[in-house]
């Protein structure tokens, strides 16, 4: 008998009485939990609780993915509800809260001890939620396919698993690999779950049904094992001898990783540590009472709107001109096979598209496309591509010294130095090849797109693409539009990045546009830092405390320090006698010119670097202070706030001067594109979470310790004064569909 409606479920009952609930989402492309879904699935317990003839059940899915995890709209609006009731009654409405985070917890509570056995057929990715479905069966199947993601990457948006995956993996697979796995929001490939105990079977994806349904019919046994007397946690408990161990090493490596600036980390550790002690029921509750908590902190709402509502509306094309045909773009060139130039032809062979890689001469093109080899080389290695992959990716890349080859390009970037008279060249050589219809665009990073597309036939169709390095690992690319950049050229831009799956910010013109010029003041204020005679390792601590993933004399080493004295030059011939020098200058002219110190480049920046990839930093960086401050007399915290205040000031005289004109953007591009502090949910993001009032007044105390640069700019004192938030005034466009 086959059951089918309007649903988000399809029961068919066979003649032996087990039940297959397929779950098919209409109008999604994919399932995801919602409370329609919690709904029919309850509504399915109570049926097989009740009903003698169901013997069993296989929960499976007709889509390509199994789920994608819950609704995050959903969770977003329990959150809005409890900050409504929150204003009359917060205790009251932090009890409603918890009661409803337990909803779904308890629904595959009811799950596992319906008294029927029921299998998970996983017939494609599960994540979140989904996996914690797979997780309440009493037996876990899994089609035989390497795509297959099976994990719990709450922690990537500031939650916890809530539906019980703190409290089952771990009695699973034990502590310690439960933890790597939820504490970095990863997965494992279907063969990889088998072996640690996170799934029990792996068939073929035709097998997958009939698998399950003999698992059913060989008189299965649907009591889970932490519900069974006798029962050993794998790998022991938290104060086990085996067990003590696990958790000395894993807080450490949390430490470590996080700086404990990551609260939903932190409440897994808890979730797992303390459930681990206590029968599962009680560990249930203990998960709803973090993830509640989590919830209500500042920090998921924050990571959710960035990681998740902004990152993809932009990658969509929220910010793409309406009106316009999509580009076909089939073959790009790229001028310049250096590390930047090497890595966009990759990234776009890997993505399908053919592409001309031009250098001097043949052989330094030849040693472009040979990064190409080594990146997919080390994807065979871990098991994430074939000699086939090798094989098609090189086949799309020809390398080459004539710019003849650009004929019948749909899209030409350069990639070469920041020197404007080597890029004029460039456009020159390129435009006599192709003309002014192809699109034509820049990878510089600093130099204004409005003066550099002076040196074009038709500055409409010239504009700003700036890749991130390494570019094969970066997410955001920056698009910058010149004064007189068309829409067209905008489109054909913004249609290029979605095709290499990456995300896109788009700015105006601008020295340095927004990322160049915001990291700046962090690598700047680690120079100012050094200048006073802030201890190096403080310093590099300090920025990591404050939440950046490495500290700014690091970060510069990676940048490179010629690259920074060549900017500083390009920048002082601009600007002439309106360039400001600061200590950076001094202090790059010294590491470069007088040291032949360039970064990792060479080994040797303000870190030295060993063959084997070690670093550490170098011991001359005392020569370089003019007086050495007593760590004992210094305020971590206060370099932590120089830190994060430099760059979000920035980020707002940028949103004052009609550089940014998306907040997302603005919160997507510090976070994706240098890596601002994560767990504020980007610069903008960490301003309105403190409210604009206090942050004025921390820049004014800082401006009075430590000078001008901290000068809150007439936009921040107006949104202060008006209680305003960033999010309030600027709130982004309803979504639409990308053309």
């Amino acid at each position: 008998m086959v059951e089918t409606k309007d649903t988000d479920f399809r029961i068919d009952i066979g003649k032996d009485g087990i039940a297959v609930l397929t779950w098919d989402m209409p109008a999604r492309s994919m399932n995801v939990i919602t409370e329609r879904v919690m709904g029919e699935l309850g509504a399915f317990i109570d049926r097989l609780e009740s009903d003698e003839a169901l013997t069993g059940a296989i929960i499976t899915s007709a889509k390509p993915a199994f789920c994608a995890g819950a609704d995050i709209a959903m969770l977003l609006g329990a959150g809005k509800r409890y900050e409504e009731a929150a204003r009359s009654d917060e205790r009251a409405a932090t009890a409603a809260l918890f009661e409803d985070m337990r909803s779904f917890s308890n629904l595959l509570r009811r799950l596992e001890t319906c008294g029927k056995p029921v299998v998970a057929a996983l017939n494609g990715t599960a994540l979140g939620g989904g996996l914690e479905i797979a997780l309440a069966c009493h037996h876990r199947i899994c089609a035989d396919d390497r795509a297959i993601k099976l994990g719990l990457p709450e922690s990537k948006i500031g939650l916890l698993p809530g539906g019980g995956g703190t409290q089952r993996l771990p009695r699973l697979m034990g502590a310690g690999d439960s933890l790597k796995l939820m504490l970095r929001g990863g997965s494992l490939d279907p063969d990889r779950a088998r072996a640690s105990g996170m799934i029990d079977e792996v068939v073929a994806a035709r097998s997958l049904l009939k698998s399950a349904r003999a698992w059913v019919e060989s008189s299965a046994d649907p009591v889970q094992p932490w519900d069974k007397d006798g029962f050993r946690v794998p790998g022991g408990t938290p104060y086990s001898p085996s067990g003590m161990m696990t958790w000395i090493a894993g807080n450490a490596l949390y430490r470590k990783q996080t700086l404990d600036n990551y609260p939903a980390q932190r409440a897994i550790m808890s979730c797992v540590f303390e459930g681990l002690q206590v029968p599962i029921d009680v560990g249930l509750r203990i998960e709803a009472r973090y993830f509640t908590s989590l919830l209500r902190n500042p920090v998921a709402g924050n990571m959710i709107r960035t990681f998740f509502f902004s990152v993809q509306a932009l990658a969509k094309g929220a910010r793409r001109p309406g009106g316009i045909a999509k580009s076909r773009l089939r073959k790009i060139g790229v001028v310049g096979a250096g590390m930047m130039g090497a890595g966009i032809a990759y990234v776009s062979a890997a993505a399908g598209l053919d592409v001309v890689l031009l250098d001097r001469d043949k052989a330094a093109a030849e040693k472009g496309r040979a990064l190409s080899e080594k990146l997919v080389r080390g994807r065979i290695k871990r098991g994430q591509a074939s000699e086939a992959d090798l094989k098609a990716v090189l086949a799309r890349i020809e390398p080459g010294g004539d710019y003849g080859l650009l004929k019948g390009c749909d899209l030409v970037i350069e990639a070469v130095f920041e020197d404007r008279a080597l890029k004029d060249e460039i456009i020159a050589k390129v435009q006599a090849v192709t003309g002014k219809s192809v699109v034509f665009a820049s990878n510089t990073s600093t130099l204004p797109i409005t003066g550099l597309a002076e040196s074009s036939l038709d500055p409409e169709r010239f504009i700003g693409i700036h890749f991130f390095s390494p570019v094969h690992k970066m997410g955001l690319v920056e698009i910058i539009r010149g004064e007189r950049t068309g829409d067209e050229a905008l489109a054909v831009a913004l249609d290029y990045v979605r095709a290499i799956r990456k995300t896109p910010i788009v700015v105006n013109d601008a020295r340095g546009f927004y990322a160049s010029r915001v990291v700046a003041t962090y690598i700047e204020e680690g120079h100012r830092m050094l200048d006073e005679g802030v201890p190096p390792a403080m310093i590099e601590n300090a920025g990591r405390l404050a939440g950046m993933p490495v500290g700014p004399l690091a970060l510069n080493d990676e940048v490179s320090l010629d690259l920074s004295h060549k900017i500083a030059a390009a920048a002082k011939a601009d600007l002439g006698a309106d360039y400001v020098a600061t200590p950076r200058e001094r202090i790059i002219e010294e590491m470069v010119v007088g040291r032949g110190r360039f970064g990792r480049k060479n080994a040797k920046g303000f870190y030295d670097y060993n063959e084997d990839g070690g670093k550490r930093l170098w011991p001359g960086l005392e020569e370089l202070q003019p007086e050495r401050l007593d760590p004992d007399t210094l305020d971590v915290s206060r370099l932590c706030d120089r830190f994060l205040a430099a760059q979000a000031l920035e980020t707002v005289r940028c949103l004052e001067e009609n550089i940014l004109e998306d907040v997302r953007e603005a919160d997507v591009g510090s976070v994706l594109g240098w890596g601002f502090a994560p767990f504020t949910g980007g610069t903008l993001s960490y301003i309105d979470t403190m409210g604009p009032a206090r942050f004025l007044a921390l820049c004014e105390d800082l401006k009075a310790d430590h000078g001008a640069r901290f000068e809150p700019p007439a936009l921040l004192r107006d949104m202060a004064a008006g209680k305003e938030t960033f999010y309030e005034r600027y709130a982004p466009p309803p979504a639409r569909a990308a053309e």
